[in-house]
């Protein structure tokens, strides 16, 4: 991603896209589709049927980005559970997930929240 840009949120969206799609088609698909908005501080992901491919865009300033990875050998771990159209996610977990993490067989321990120690 582009050094000076600001993320918010990721989105990924759970089912396979055509990766023909570019930077207009999918523009609309988070716009219409998704129903998000792609002007938005958020980073937008997409994986294509074999998920060895992931799409990314997202919004800098005047213009959109499209950044693209492909994997010589393995697969992206990918949500498939739940009845959203997306899955939001962090940054640090998205890039976990680019290493190859399966966000969705590791979890981590669980935050716990304390009002006071005694």
């Amino acid at each position: 991603m582009h050094p000076g840009s600001h993320i918010d949120q990721v989105y990924l969206c759970r089912a396979p896209i055509d990766f023909r799609k570019s930077i207009d088609g999918l523009s609309v698909l988070v716009e219409q589709a998704l129903v998000l908005n792609p002007f938005d501080s958020a980073l937008y992901v997409f994986v294509n049927r074999q998920r060895n491919k992931m799409k990314a865009l997202y919004w800098h300033r005047n213009g959109f980005c499209l950044w693209y990875k492909r994997l010589e050998a393995e697969k992206f771990a990918w949500p498939s559970d739940g009845e959203a159209v997306t899955q939001t996610i962090s940054l640090q977990q998205f890039e976990w997930l680019l290493e190859g993490f399966d966000l969705w067989r590791n979890q981590p321990h669980k935050t716990l929240h304390f009002a006071s120690v005694s």
